[in-house]
């Protein structure tokens, strides 16, 4: 993309009510646009991002057996009366009439809805086990949205539900979960620490955040330090094998960690002085089992292989994908602007062009332009007429990973400048070099 025909309304000037870095960053850096109190329009960059988040959700779901569906933003009243949740739910519930007088709202999750469409479809325990998944825009009715897209009214959110015919199948979901979150945050260069937390609105026996540590978070945390130092990596686990993510679930749950909610202070005296930590976090994500709290009521049955009919075992799974994205601004950001993690920027790499206008300097950077294009890689192209040191500022403030500068100095001696927004570290390369690096850098892991 060629910035001077791209959309990207750039602000000098941070805005008087921006909190925090990540709301500060997406309004300077155009990502987003405020309409009303917690409700945004996503201008290009910031959808490119989104969809880059809302793609690693999709393929590390899929990756673990879930399938994809769509539901509806508004929903039926009479299902969550169905429920016993129509009237416990909150004023966080948006409730709305139709033209027949019909009571409905939109929807802040989906449990009721899918359990109907499952009560609706299976009825035998050979069609379990079964996870559906969406990704679809929520809305609560929060009573102070501040902090941009971290406390919204109007959310992107991930949430997905499993059916069993036992609670021990149910908890093998529960933990393959675990599994594919902790894959999902990585692959975003996040370190996402499931946390023992408290069932809230949702319910359940058994549940866990996901939160990121960060200094502007909404939750007091406290964890061993240990908990740190654990990570997937390149670790392959097989999703159908219930002792491998059990494995793994232990792994990662097994040091101490909670919100403040669910904290004890008799076990946290008990780790080691040294590891005893304390901070805030932003939750991006929660796992639950609730067994039968839905299915009973709504009659969502199966009959098992005795004959008899018994309701399913259910969890939810809940990621914010909007949400997702203020939480990686504050947890990689710097006094210039973001800094995107390879796996979610939105462009590859900048150009910038020091001598818009030079003979050498535009060849030399359409050729790279265009060999980027031809490796598959998304390159911004800084042809403004500007001076140098107003792309550069644009290219610290938008934070992609990777800027290559191209002047006639350089190009005098057959070489262009890769420099990294993580480190600062600049080199010289031939522009064959750079994109030959580049290429390797992105290379599928």
């Amino acid at each position: 993309m060629r910035l001077t025909r791209y959309f990207l309304p750039v602000m000098k000037e941070t805005p008087a009510d921006a909190q925090i870095a990540s709301h500060r960053y997406m309004l300077r850096a155009g990502m987003i646009r405020q309409q009303a109190a917690g409700i945004y329009s996503w201008l290009p960059l910031g959808l490119k991002v989104l969809r880059r988040i809302e793609q690693i959700v999709h393929e590390e779901q899929q990756r673990a057996g879930h399938l994809p569906v769509l539901m509806p933003t508004i929903q039926p009243a009479d299902l969550w009366q169905e429920s016993g949740r129509y009237n416990a739910y909150g004023p966080e519930m948006l409730r709305v009439r139709d033209r027949h007088d019909r009571d409905m709202l939109y929807g802040p999750t989906n449990e009721e809805m899918i359990t109907d469409m499952f009560r609706g479809y299976i009825s035998s325990y050979k069609s379990l086990p079964l996870t559906l998944y969406h990704i679809q825009w929520k809305f609560r009715d929060e009573i102070r949205p501040r902090f941009g897209v971290m406390r919204g009214r109007e959310f992107l959110m991930k949430d997905g539900y499993n059916f069993d015919l036992t609670k021990e199948d149910a908890l093998h979901a529960y933990n393959r979960h675990l599994v594919s979150y902790l894959r999902t945050y990585e692959r975003m260069g996040l370190k996402a620490i499931p946390m023992r937390a408290d069932g809230g609105p949702i319910g359940g026996d058994y549940t866990h955040e996901f939160l990121i540590l960060a200094e502007t978070g909404e939750s007091d945390v406290f964890y061993d330090s240990a908990v740190l130092d654990l990570h997937l990596g390149d670790r392959q686990v097989d999703y159908d094998d219930h002792v491998a993510c059990k494995a793994v679930m232990d792994e990662f749950t097994g040091p101490y960690a909670r919100t403040d909610e669910t904290h004890d202070d008799d076990l946290f005296l008990e780790i080691p002085e040294e590891r005893r930590s304390r901070g805030r976090g932003i939750e991006v994500g929660q796992i639950f089992y609730f067994g039968t709290k839905y299915s009973e009521p709504m009659g969502a049955v199966v009959v098992n292989d005795a004959g008899e009919r018994v309701p399913v075992h259910m969890g939810s799974h809940g990621i914010g994908v909007s949400r997702l994205l203020g939480a990686i601004i504050e947890a990689s950001h710097d006094e210039k602007g973001i800094i995107w993690p390879e796996g979610v920027t939105p462009f590859h790499c900048g150009i910038v062009n020091l001598k818009q206008g030079d003979a050498a300097a535009d060849k030399a950077c359409e050729d790279l332009y265009a060999a980027l294009l031809v490796k598959g890689l998304e390159p911004l192209y800084d042809d403004r007429e500007e001076r140098a040191g107003g792309k550069f500022a644009t290219m610290d403030l938008i934070g992609l990973p990777w800027r290559i500068t191209v002047g006639p100095r350089g190009l005098k001696n057959g070489v262009v400048e890769l420099t990294s927004r993580r480190t600062g570290e600049s080199e010289e390369l031939t522009p064959d070099v750079a994109v030959a690096r580049l290429e390797q850098i992105y290379a599928p892991h």
